[in-house]
């Protein structure tokens, strides 16, 4: 069958690899080992110089934004080379003649857009733009798929889902750490992630204060880069009494073979976003046998499937029970982590690629 040629941005992979970056380069690994898709990398940067054969779209990515948010052009056609559809991976594709796929991992930057960078709010205007237009949007969940009608009144949506994130082996913290020293042999919950509003980490902190004076061996640690709610964490961790202070473990961002330590000795992963468009988190933590605290919102049911305890979001009482129940109830705790293995299964990379490539195979025949 003669394969498609798939222009397809691979931006994400430049610069620090956010978790889309991650995703992005686990998918194209993947297509590329598909015989039905013929992949022509590009990406949109004026100072980028990517390796052949990955073409670098002329134009600096701020100017595009803001000339796409208004108008459609320029068109990238004639610097994509012969190509039959174009994939934008990270929220933006390019105005183009051909049948064109962008991908929408959430929508909290376009219902919360006070809280969003410049940038990012350029590249919502984008999105927008691109949706009037007829573009079809690959949503990551159902979840994200029924916002993204909602908010972006979409009519053309594809839900495909993704795979779990590769975990590297879960070697100690190098160079060693004091904090990670602290942790062996107690037992911990975790928290991964940016520190920004969306993944609501002061609930979780109040709760676990809550518990804390029940669980004095018990940790919360609490590992990601600064973001907008950095302010909020700290405030909350202040509140907490002179004990369950002492129980907060912060060792900022982490590379991913810490993280994957942390993963692989946690007692239990709590992740009580406001909102979440797939939630790798939830899957690492079910490859591992980790159990899984975590809210219901946005995919988080979707993805995590019944191997997570799931509360309403923003209840700390409910939060703080169902960490203490991770924390105490052997039985339950194996309940969890033989649904979560079973749940991770659903999910693979070349399900996720073979979904696509029909997609644009079907575009191609549309012609749209």
């Amino acid at each position: 069958m003669d394969p498609v040629r798939l222009a397809v941005d691979v931006g994400p992979l430049l610069g620090h690899r956010t978790g889309i970056g991650a995703a992005v380069d686990a998918l194209v690994a993947t297509l590329r080992a598909c015989e039905g898709v013929a992949l022509a990398p590009y990406v949109l940067s004026f100072r980028s110089r990517p390796a052949p054969p990955t073409r670098r779209l002329p134009l600096p990515a701020a100017v595009a934004h803001e000339l796409w948010s208004r108008a459609d052009g320029p068109r990238v056609d004639r610097w994509l080379g012969d190509v039959e559809v174009v994939h934008g991976t990270n929220y933006v594709v390019p105005p183009s003649r051909l049948p064109t796929v962008v991908s929408v991992y959430d929508c909290w930057f376009l219902t919360h857009p006070a809280r969003a960078a410049p940038a990012v709010r350029r590249a919502g205007e984008v999105l927008r733009r691109r949706v009037r237009a007829g573009v079809t949007v690959h949503a990551s969940s159902h979840a994200t798929a029924a916002q993204v009608r909602d908010v972006l009144g979409a009519t053309r949506v594809e839900v495909v889902h993704l795979g779990p994130l590769a975990l590297p082996d879960a070697s100690p913290p190098v160079p060693p750490s004091p904090w990670a020293a602290a942790l062996v042999g107690r037992p911990f919950v975790l928290a991964v992630g940016t520190l920004e509003r969306r993944k609501d980490v002061p609930t979780l902190v109040t709760a676990f204060g809550a518990i804390a004076d029940r669980h004095r061996e018990a940790r919360l640690v609490i590992a990601g880069a600064t973001g907008d709610d950095a302010d909020a964490v700290d405030v909350a961790v202040g509140a907490l009494d002179p004990v369950a202070r002492r129980a907060i473990v912060r060792p900022g961002a982490v590379d991913d073979a810490t993280k994957s330590w942390l993963l692989h000795h946690a007692r239990a992963l709590a992740y009580p976003s406001l909102d979440e468009g797939f939630g790798f988190p939830i899957l690492e933590a079910q490859q591992v046998g980790l159990p899984v605290v975590a809210t219901r919102a946005g995919s988080i049911p979707e993805v995590a499937g019944d191997g997570a305890e799931l509360v309403a979001v923003g209840d700390v009482d409910a939060l703080a029970g169902a960490l203490a129940l991770v924390l105490d109830d052997d039985t339950r705790r194996a309940e969890l982590i033989a649904a979560g293995r079973a749940n991770v299964g659903r999910f693979s990379w070349p399900a996720t690629a073979r979904a696509l490539v029909d997609l644009y195979r079907r575009l191609r025949e549309e012609g749209r």
